[in-house]
Parts: C-alpha cells; sequence; structure tokens
C-alpha cells in the first residue's frame, strides 16, 4: 500500500481548548493524496475533536488547517463541504424515517445544477438534474452492498445496513477526502471485514482519500498506509501499522502502563 507524494490535508500546530481543558494540543498531521490514514488512541484522546475541527464544527482555538492548497480554519461546515471533505459520525445520523434512497438523495444537494424553481415549475434541467441524481443513488446502493434496500425506510434496516448508507450518503458529494468517525462500531467480525473492504473499494474505484478514526484495530492495522496515535489530546506515535504495533509508548497508552511495563509486556509475548 504506497502513499502518494502529494498531501491533501494538513494541520499546523491544530490546538482546541475547552476552558481550561486542552482536547488537541499542537498537532502536527498529514493526510496523502490516495492514503487510508487511520487515527486511533483511548477514549478521549482527542479524535473526533480533530474531524470537528477539520469540519469546522469547531472554531480553533490555535493553528491552520489546509486542504488541496487552501486554508480550512475559518470557513463554514458547508464550504468545508464544498471544498471536497465529507465526514460521517460515531452515533448513526441518518433520516430514520425516508427510505434509503430519499436519504442519498438529500445528500446529493451539493452538486445540483438546478434551482429550487426548476424543480416548482418542472423545468427540463430540474428534471435531468434529478433523473442523475436518481441514477447515482441507484450505482452508490449497488456499491456499498444494498442493492434492492433503496425502498426501505432507514429504521428498518440493519444496523450495519445502516452503517453502510451512512458511507454511502457520504460519497454522495463526491468528496476528495473522506472522513469516518468509528464506522465499525457495533460490527461483528463478519461486518468488520467486509467494511474493510468496503473502505479499501472506495480508494481503489473512487479515488477518495479516507481519514479513519477506528476503535477496531482489526480494521485500522489492515486497512490502513499510515497511523497516528494520540493521547490525552497529544499525539505520541505515528507510522505504519507495523510501527505502531511494535510502539511500546503506543501499548503503555492502551494498557495505562508506562513505557518500561509496556517494554516488559512486548518482550515477554503477552
Amino acid at each position: 500500500m504506497g502513499l502518494a507524494q502529494e498531501t491533501i490535508l494538513s494541520t499546523d500546530g491544530l490546538t482546541m481548548r475547552f476552558g481550561g481543558l486542552v482536547a488537541v494540543s499542537d498537532l502536527h498531521l498529514e493526510v496523502r493524496k490516495g492514503a487510508i490514514h487511520g487515527i486511533i488512541g483511548p477514549n478521549g484522546a482527542g479524535k473526533t475533536t480533530v474531524f470537528n475541527c477539520v469540519m469546522q464544527n469547531l472554531t480553533v482555538s490555535a493553528g491552520k488547517i489546509w486542504f488541496l492548497g487552501e486554508r480550512l480554519d475559518g470557513l463554514t461546515p458547508d464550504r468545508v463541504a464544498a471544498a471536497g471533505i465529507s465526514r460521517t459520525y460515531q452515533n448513526i445520523r441518518l433520516f430514520r424515517n425516508v427510505t434509503a434512497m430519499e436519504n442519498l438523495l438529500v445528500g446529493m444537494h451539493l452538486h445540483l445544477r438546478s434551482r429550487w424553481w426548476g424543480a416548482v415549475f418542472s423545468l427540463p434541467q430540474a428534471r435531468r438534474d434529478e433523473e442523475q441524481a436518481h441514477e447515482n443513488a441507484l450505482k452508490l446502493l449497488r456499491f456499498v452492498g444494498l442493492t434492492g434496500r433503496g425502498d426501505v425506510l432507514a429504521r428498518n434496516l440493519a444496523y450495519g445496513e445502516q452503517r453502510r448508507l451512512e458511507i454511502a450518503r457520504a460519497m454522495c458529494t463526491d468528496p476528495v477526502l473522506l472522513c469516518l468517525d468509528e464506522p465499525a462500531a457495533g460490527l461483528n467480525a463478519r461486518e468488520s471485514a467486509g467494511l474493510s473492504e468496503l473502505l479499501l473499494s472506495i480508494r481503489a474505484e473512487h479515488g477518495t482519500s479516507v481519514l479513519l478514526i477506528e476503535h477496531d484495530m482489526s480494521v485500522v492495522m489492515e486497512i490502513s498506509d499510515h497511523v497516528v496515535v494520540m493521547d490525552y489530546g497529544v499525539k505520541i506515535a505515528e507510522g505504519t501499522p507495523q510501527d505502531i504495533r511494535d510502539d511500546p509508548k503506543v501499548i503503555a497508552a492502551y494498557l495505562g502502563a508506562d513505557e518500561e511495563e509496556a517494554i516488559a509486556v512486548m518482550e515477554s509475548g503477552t
């Protein structure tokens, strides 16, 4: 899994404070084009806060965020999305009382060329946009393994299907970078393996880069090109999955041990 050289997303000294609590401290992060980039760490490490800063759901306390050579910090979330970044959340945020197809059509609004009055008066461009959006939504449903499920209300889909639908909705805007916040949460081993295959397919078939927060180490270590480890808001390690497996600071963070104890655990093989 070789990395392309072009950096598409970077943070320079990213810091986020909530009163006296420093949730993210002086984070330097680079995500390269075509890469699957994992962020891991114990609960409360600041991982989701990084996503919220990138998407500008939070106003950063200090530092800069760059995407495709342009500053993101200071933009509104809708402009960040229009720039080419899409995300999912830890907790599923589908429109539960509409169908899977309708969830995707809502997600495509950024790419529609016609305006509201075109829909009201059924103008040709609006009809063409609607037909194209419907066709694209069907392709996405097939791509994520939800063929034949488009007419099912989102609330009636199985949990694993809802996770896939949320990823499909995030793909509706054809993002350059897809940010996924614990997409394997609540999945069984078979579903997690299927998720790994889906994320690899998103990269291979759509050319989309992926920034992934995940607690399921089988997913992160199997598909990531590069992994960053955070603890208490600080980046404590980064490298290839193998580098991270062998890093005593990472083991100490997860075990709650100090570094010497972690080294002893590694040497004992337990």
